[in-house]
């Protein structure tokens, strides 16, 4: 088991970066958008109390910061972008591309990683975050054919060699997709969902052998392991929640599944193991999941950043916490 530093810091990767262990997800501070047609964001944000949450967390140690081009067709890049004016020095930027979008519109509408629009995603993703380099470029579009990776794997590198990216990653949870990238020197991350519900032990064994970052998105389970949520939740349908996506698991349109209420109940009292919250059990739980872990959980406030990067001071959950939680959620037919 890995014994995380005060500061909280692990290698990113074959990269030779590092990073606090916990990140910050952009997405929700992207604000609205729509995918299908259907929103695809996380409510109303406040751009003002987005940047102050993401300087709040550079002072705590974060570094890594995720995003997207999809996530508000650009907003979020954009904010992140005013965010870092004069502590870019202070940040890892990954950010990601492959979803085409409409930004008048506010709506993404399709996919495209040929060579000629990665060059032109990248270019826009730079000015939006203002800045000349991007540390992490992540392939968004999880299912690729053969010769589209490695179409944007050969892209890639060359947008490595021209300064423009130091290193990439694909957002995906096909192990043997991803196994396929380890031929290029600069791919060091794959971008995986993985939280106390979902394992993904194909991936976190891949990047585990050969020296990758394991990106972790949905770590909180789309907020449901917050504990906020009960049987009388019902989210707005302006909440890509509850907005009838077919991908969104923990939540039926906008309310919280009662299989997973279930499952929280029986693994609430070791989460909150030595005086953690339910959210920092939960990342406690990914930190110990694998030495190669990132969770970067949302935010839209101070108070989330605060909670959730006090973990770092925290560390990973207690060994026999994690094996009794894995233990009950597999009695149970969970895992």
């Amino acid at each position: 088991m890995l014994d995380i530093s005060i500061k909280g810091r692990r290698p990113l990767g074959r990269s030779g970066l590092s990073a606090a262990a916990i990140g910050l997800g952009g997405w929700a501070i992207g604000g609205f958008f729509t995918l299908n047609g259907k929103p695809d964001g996380w409510g109303e944000v406040d751009d003002d109390q987005s940047i102050r949450a993401i300087r709040l967390g550079l002072d705590m140690g974060a570094s890594l910061i995720d995003t997207a081009d999809a996530y508000g067709t650009g907003h979020s890049e954009e904010v992140i972008g005013r965010a870092l004016r004069g502590r870019r020095g202070d940040a890892i930027i990954a950010t990601k591309f492959g979803y085409t979008y409409d930004r008048a519109a506010r709506a993404l509408i399709g996919t495209d990683v040929s060579p000629a629009y990665i060059r032109q995603a990248c270019a826009a993703s730079l000015q939006r975050l203002g800045t000349d380099y991007i540390d992490l470029y992540q392939i968004h579009v999880g299912v690729l054919s053969v010769d589209e990776a490695d179409a944007a794997g050969e892209t890639l590198e060359k947008l490595v060699e021209e300064g423009a990216i130091r290193f990439w990653g694909w957002s995906t949870d096909d192990a043997a997709a991803a196994q396929r990238m380890l031929k290029y020197p600069h791919f060091v991350a794959v971008q995986q969902e993985l939280n106390v519900f979902t394992d993904g032990p194909d991936i976190l064994a891949l990047c585990e052998s050969y020296d990758l970052a394991s990106l972790n998105r949905s770590p909180l389970a789309m907020g449901f392991l917050t504990g906020k949520f009960g049987t009388d939740t019902r989210l707005p349908p302006s909440d890509v929640r509850a907005a009838g996506h077919g991908w969104v698991r923990f939540f039926e349109d906008g309310v919280p599944r009662a299989d997973d209420l279930r499952r929280l109940a029986a693994v609430r009292e070791l989460l909150t193991t030595g005086g953690r919250t339910l959210a920092q059990g939960a990342l406690g739980w990914i930190l110990a999941r694998s030495p190669n872990t990132f969770p970067i959980p949302g935010f839209k406030t101070e108070a989330q950043v605060r909670e959730n990067l006090a973990v770092l001071e925290m560390g990973p959950l207690p060994v026999a916490a994690v094996a009794e939680i894995d233990a009950l959620l597999a009695k149970n037919g969970d895992r």
